[in-house]
């Protein structure tokens, strides 16, 4: 398969239009006042798993053939992909199994489970996971759907790109989380097509930023997963990577890193001063902004990419607690 077009973000749009939901875009006043911009939200929060991971998952498996529909599907996941996967693979009755490492935190294990989704936990890391996930496809011919190094799940992601042109096509800078990469391809690739002056800054964690890292070394390399409040931006970008390394490379004007701090700031910022309650990685673009990491940003939308937090940990954070979740988890 070769790089997903304009055309096949329209295509998924269509595909997946009465299987998720359109989410609402809200001006954010007082992030305005902050940067002297225009600030814009784009609630994926509010998708229907928590998460817009959902958009890719149901693109790729209503784009399954009837022998891999048969078959069934696998995924390894850091939480919303698997979620995202389940639900999907639920809605159209495709078996599904998800593995995810140690690391995932059980609130994300229990609402994949929660979907119909055989979990398995497996090692420390998305890459030990990964060892499972070849052994279904090369012993039970299941399909492997990849959380975002493939054409499907980055058409998927894409919509969101063409919904934020849609809702504000005034729109100068956009703001994505970054992880492996799949949203910020996809979200990338449509509105670079339709407006192609529009900046694009894609967001990580200081603590194994995989794709940060990779862009900086010129190629795709491995980096330790560790404990970070932004966990759904966990996990590398694959060192046979086929799309998302060169997609980012080519559309993405700037990659930045916040700190574990900065991103409770952000979790802490949305639940008081917007009333929204995200998860880490979702809060990282708000995190560059008060962070003035993002200068001089116009019209500006930020993808709001999950909600998908532990509850506990989040009333410690907008409490005001100083968390380390690495400290939590040792």
């Amino acid at each position: 398969m070769g790089l997903p077009t304009l055309d096949d973000i329209k295509k998924a749009q269509l595909t997946i239009g009465s299987s998720i939901q359109k989410t609402p875009i809200m001006p954010s006043m007082p992030l305005s006042r902050i940067t002297e911009g225009n600030v814009s939200l784009k609630l994926e929060n509010l998708q229907t798993t928590g998460s817009f991971k959902l958009r890719g998952a149901t693109n790729a498996v209503l784009s399954l053939s009837p022998e891999q529909r048969s078959a069934g599907i696998v995924g390894v996941s850091t939480g919303n992909h698997g979620r995202g996967l389940a639900y999907a693979a639920k809605n159209a009755n495709v078996k599904c199994v998800i593995c995810m490492s140690e690391l995932v935190p059980e609130n994300k294990v229990q609402a994949i489970k929660a979907q119909g989704a055989d979990v398995r936990i497996i090692g420390q890391s998305q890459d030990e996971a990964q060892i499972e996930v070849d052994r279904l496809v090369k012993d039970k011919k299941m399909t492997m759907v990849p959380p975002f190094d493939h054409p499907d799940i980055i058409a998927g992601q894409g919509t969101l790109g063409l919904e934020i042109f849609e809702q504000v096509p005034e729109v100068q800078t956009v703001v994505v989380p970054v992880s492996g990469g799949g949203l910020i391809s996809g979200t990338a690739l449509a509105l670079k097509t339709i407006k192609p002056d529009i900046r694009i800054i894609g967001v990580s964690m200081e603590k194994g930023a995989a794709m940060f890292e990779s862009q900086k070394a010129g190629k795709p390399v491995q980096v330790p997963e560790i404990p970070t409040l932004a966990d759904s931006l966990g996990g590398g970008i694959g060192l046979t990577n086929k799309y998302t390394f060169q997609m980012v490379k080519d559309l993405v004007d700037e990659l930045i890193v916040v700190s574990e701090a900065e991103i409770a700031q952000a979790i802490h910022h949305a639940y008081w001063k917007e009333k929204l309650v995200i998860e880490g990685a979702g809060s990282v673009g708000i995190a560059a902004l008060l962070s003035g990491k993002v200068p001089s940003p116009g019209h500006c939308a930020l993808v709001i990419s999950g909600s998908n937090i532990d509850m506990k940990l989040h009333k410690r954070i907008i409490d005001g607690e100083n968390v380390n979740v690495a400290l939590d988890q040792g």
